[in-house]
């Protein structure tokens, strides 16, 4: 089989898709979850110039910044293991800047982490972990 510039890109096209369709569908999931322990949602895929929040939410009176990785299977370690310290740098100016846009510095405020694997068959296995990692610089 030869492959062309054209094939190869609509393979890893049809890839990305696939993630995408599957990040979005763990997102729906995660704040559906939040819903039922609590939160209230203020915001999906918040987007600025230093990045995007997935979910921003409040739980009392504490503003809660919300990365959610959705996996289709554990097998390459859970979904809390592939966030980077690039990404939480990303998320904390991206936090700040809200906080900020919004007159909200005098919060409290914290990172928390939604991991999902949703597996072919079977109900999602889902996973928040609170005040997941401190502020970034």
């Amino acid at each position: 089989m030869l492959l062309t510039n054209s094939s190869i890109g609509g393979a890893l096209l049809s890839m990305t898709s696939q993630r995408s369709e599957l990040g979005k569908k763990g997102e729906k999931i995660a704040r559906n979850f939040l819903r039922r322990q609590g939160y209230r949602i203020r915001a999906m895929n918040y987007r600025c110039p230093y990045g995007e929040i997935d979910i921003i939410a409040q739980q009392r009176s504490t503003i809660c910044f919300v990365e959610v990785r959705t996996l289709s299977s554990g097998k390459y370690g859970p979904p809390f293991e592939t966030l980077t310290h690039t990404k939480r740098r990303r998320l904390t100016r991206a936090a700040r800047h809200y906080l900020y846009r919004y007159k909200l510095t005098e919060r409290d405020w914290r990172f928390d982490f939604v991991g999902i694997i949703l597996a072919e068959k079977g109900p999602p296995e889902i996973e928040l972990v609170k005040d997941a990692f401190p502020p970034t610089r």
